[in-house]
C-alpha cells in the first residue's frame, strides 16, 4: 500500500542542539537504530529475567506455587507495562520531542514532573493490589492454596509497587535522551545481585530466614530499591543532558507526559485482559496442571515484550526526537524499520518455541498436564509471535509520534477476536487448541491493521 503524503516542516533545528540529540537528527537510522538497541534489549532482557529466574525456583515449591505464581503474573506485568512501556513511553516522548524543538529548560522540567507521576501512580496500584488481590485472583480462577500462595506472593511485591514505577520513570527520563547505556548498566547489575538473593531467601540459606514464595518478592523489591537509587543519583548529579530540577509542578507538563502515557496506558491493559482473561477461560475448563501450563507457556509472550521495549525504547527518542523537528519523512522510516527488525526477532523466537516447546516447558516443571497445554500453546501461537512483535514496535513509534488512535484500535481488535473467539470455542464444546487459535488471531491482525495504519500516513493527517 502506498504512503500517503506527509507533511514535512521547513523550520531548521536550532543551532543550541547538544550533539546526541543532533546524532538523532542526522545519522543513518540502521546503524543509529540498532546501536542504540542493543544496550536497551540487554537491559530488558535483564529484568524480564528476574522474574523467570523467580519462576524457576518457586517451581521447586510445587505446582501450587507455580499456578499461585501463573495468577499473579498478568498484574505484575502490568504494572511493568504501564510504568516502563506506557508511561514511560510518554516521558521518553515528551523528553524526547522537548529536546527535538531545542527547549532545554521544558526538557528538565519535565523530569520532576515524571518522577511525581510515577510516584503517585504507583501508590495507586499498590493500594489497589493490596485490597482488592483476593477477587482478582478469585476472577481469574484461583482456589485453595494456589490463591493462597497468589496472595502472599502478590501483597510483598504490590508493596514494592512505587519503587518499581519511580526506577522505570527515572530510565524513561534518561532514554529520552537518546542515552541507552546507562539504565541498561544499572538494571544488569541489580540482575546480578538479584540471582542469588531470590533462592536464599525463598529457601533460607545461613542467616537469611526460610520465607517461601514470599522471598522471590521480598528479593525483587530490593532490586527496585537498588536501581530506583542509582538512576536517581545519575539524573540528579547533573551527568544526564536533562536534570532534575525543583520548579513548581503545573498541568502542561503533565499533560504531555499523559496525552502520550495515559492513552497507551489502555493499549499495556488490553495486553494483559487478553492474557488474563485467555487465563479464566482456561481455569474454568482444565486442571491446575493446565492453568501452570498455559502460564508458563504465555510468559514467553510476555517476555517478547521486553525484547521489543529493547528496541521500542531507542524508538520512541528517535521518533521524538525527529517529530519535535520537523524531520517527518526521517520519523516514519524510522518506525517501519523498527516494526521489520521486531518482526524478525519475534518471529524467530516464536518459530523456535513451536519447534521445540519443551525446551521452554521443562525448565519450570515436568508436570505431564502442563507440559501438554503448554506445548499446546506454543505450538499453535508462536508463529503468530512475529506479528505481535511488529505491532509493539510500531505502537512505540506512534507513541514517539504523539499518535496512539490507530496502537488502540488494533489492540481492542486483539481483545475482541482473542477472547470473543476463545469465549465462543468453549461455549460450543471445543479444546484448549480453539483457544489457542483465537489468541493467534488477534496477533495477527493487531500487526496487520497497524502496518496498514502507519504506512498510510496516520501520524500525519
Amino acid at each position: 500500500m502506498a504512503s500517503a503524503p506527509i507533511r514535512r516542516d521547513a523550520s531548521t533545528p536550532p543551532a543550541e542542539l547538544d550533539p546526541r540529540t543532533r546524532r538523532l537528527l542526522n545519522a543513518p537510522v540502521v546503524p543509529l537504530l540498532l546501536g542504540m538497541a542493543w544496550p536497551n534489549m540487554l537491559i530488558m532482557l535483564a529484568q524480564a529475567s528476574t522474574g523467570l529466574i523467580e519462576t524457576w525456583w518457586v517451581a521447586r515449591l510445587g505446582t501450587d506455587a507455580l499456578a499461585g505464581m501463573a495468577l499473579v503474573f498478568p498484574p505484575v506485568m502490568l504494572m511493568q507495562m504501564i510504568s516502563a512501556g506506557a508511561m514511560g513511553g510518554g516521558i521518553s516522548s515528551a523528553v524526547a520531542r522537548a529536546l527535538g524543538r531545542g527547549r532545554r529548560d521544558e526538557a528538565d522540567a519535565l523530569v520532576l514532573h515524571a518522577l511525581a507521576i510515577s510516584v503517585g501512580l504507583g501508590l495507586f496500584f499498590s493500594a489497589v493490589m493490596l485490597t482488592c488481590g483476593e477477587p482478582v485472583y478469585r476472577l481469574l480462577g484461583g482456589r485453595g492454596s494456589e490463591l493462597q500462595a497468589a496472595l502472599v506472593y502478590s501483597n510483598v511485591v504490590f508493596c514494592g509497587t512505587p519503587l518499581l514505577w519511580a526506577m522505570n520513570g527515572l530510565a524513561s527520563v534518561i532514554r529520552g535522551t537518546g542515552n541507552m547505556l546507562f539504565p541498561a548498566w544499572v538494571i544488569c547489575a541489580g540482575v546480578v545481585v538479584l540471582v542469588p538473593l531470590s533462592p536464599l531467601l525463598i529457601f533460607g540459606v545461613g542467616p537469611f530466614p526460610a520465607l517461601g514464595i514470599a522471598g522471590g518478592g521480598v528479593a525483587l523489591v530490593a532490586f527496585y530499591a537498588g536501581a530506583t537509587a542509582l538512576l536517581l543519583w545519575h539524573v540528579g548529579s547533573g551527568r544526564n543532558p536533562v536534570r532534575l530540577v525543583r520548579v513548581p509542578l503545573h498541568w502542561a507538563p503533565m499533560r504531555d507526559i499523559l496525552r502520550v502515557g495515559a492513552v497507551s496506558a489502555l493499549t499495556s491493559i488490553q495486553t494483559n485482559v487478553t492474557i488474563a482473561g485467555a487465563t479464566a477461560l482456561v481455569a474454568a475448563s482444565a486442571s491446575v496442571g493446565a492453568v501452570a501450563g498455559f502460564g508458563t507457556g504465555a510468559r514467553l509472550e510476555y517476555l517478547l515484550i521486553p525484547i521489543v521495549f529493547g528496541l521500542g525504547a531507542p524508538v520512541v527518542a528517535l521518533v521524538g526526537t525527529n517529530i519535535g523537528a520537523g524531520r517527518h519523512d526521517r520519523a516514519l522510516r524510522i518506525g517501519l524499520t523498527g516494526g521489520a527488525v521486531a518482526f524478525v526477532i519475534a518471529e524467530t523466537i516464536g518459530l523456535a518455541a513451536a519447534i521445540w516447546p519443551e525446551a521452554w516447558l521443562a525448565l519450570f516443571s515436568t508436570d505431564p498436564a502442563m507440559l501438554e497445554a503448554g506445548a499446546t500453546y506454543l505450538r499453535i501461537v508462536g508463529p503468530t509471535y512475529g506479528f505481535f512483535g511488529l505491532g509493539m514496535a510500531l505502537y512505540f513509534a506512534s507513541q514517539g509520534a504523539g499518535r496512539l488512535v490507530w496502537p488502540l484500535c488494533a489492540g481492542a481488535l486483539r481483545v475482541v477476536v482473542a477472547l470473543g473467539g476463545g469465549w465462543a470455542a468453549f461455549s460450543l464444546g471445543g479444546s484448549l487448541a480453539s483457544v489457542f487459535a483465537a489468541l493467534a488471531g488477534g496477533l495477527v491482525l493487531f500487526g496487520v491493521v497497524l502496518l496498514v495504519a502507519v504506512r498510510a500516513g496516520a501520524w500525519f493527517r
